[in-house]
């Protein structure tokens, strides 16, 4: 598993797609907090990182299928699948190292945006922030970052294609993510079925996370998706 993950590191890193990546997910979020007047957190008024933790998932929702489209879908394409299956390595192995993989490079986008945090702190009035929202919402971005992994690398095994690949995951994203919220919304839902609709998606717990609870409930529906979809990717190498 990590002979697969340092290859995709490498592979990663070896240009300067890898590095684009992680400098575009900054520079926008930087661009949105700090320069635009409607959502800069000078504009604010208060020491949050709100503003942050509601723009980050729309740039994942396309960040994160760019990382992932060529995973599995360049395999198939070159023939460098076959190679892999006469390694000593079983489907899981291949998936879970090219799944650590992505997860390592989110993880280094995610790690300068700390920044932030000192940030708001030294500029606030009071000199302090709520660390506990802020760490809920942090791990709730993690734990995003990782279904939005694990999904667009269960949809890279799904064709040779990484443009397919990209735009398959970056549709199913934001249908978990909003789907459901949005389909909560319509009137025929409003006599009390809208508020198990919306726990379906993505953005229910990912808000609720965020409060600075950690409830239980959201973490196994976290890792419940995790896991359904890293299988569905199994599955459907042992079809290949």
């Amino acid at each position: 598993m990590w002979s697969i993950c340092k290859k995709e590191l490498n592979q990663f890193f070896s240009n300067l797609t890898g590095y684009i990546a992680i400098i575009f997910f900054l520079l926008i979020n930087g661009v949105f907090l700090f320069m635009l007047n409607d959502s800069s957190i000078f504009e604010f008024g208060y020491a949050s990182l709100d503003k942050f933790f509601e723009l980050a998932p729309w740039i994942f929702m396309f960040l994160v299928p760019a990382i992932t489209m060529r995973s599995l879908a360049d395999e198939f394409k070159t023939g460098t699948f076959e190679i892999l299956k006469t390694k000593p390595l079983t489907s899981w192995q291949i998936v879970a190292g090219k799944y650590v993989s992505v997860l390592i490079i989110l993880l280094l986008a995610i790690l300068p945006t700390l920044l932030y945090i000192i940030t708001i702190k030294v500029l606030s009035a009071a000199g302090g922030v709520d660390t506990g929202g802020i760490l809920g919402s942090y791990i709730g971005l993690v734990l995003l970052a990782a279904v939005f992994a694990a999904i667009g690398l269960c949809c890279s095994g799904f064709t040779n294609n990484a443009v397919v690949a990209f735009l398959i995951s970056a549709f199913s994203c934001l249908i978990i993510y909003f789907g459901f919220n949005a389909l909560s919304k319509l009137p025929v839902f409003v006599n009390g079925f809208d508020y198990y609709i919306e726990m379906l998606g993505i953005d229910f717990h990912y808000r609720s996370i965020s409060r600075g609870v950690l409830d239980s409930r959201d973490l196994v529906y976290f890792i419940s998706l995790i896991f359904v979809f890293l299988l569905t990717t199994v599955k459907n190498l042992h079809k290949k």
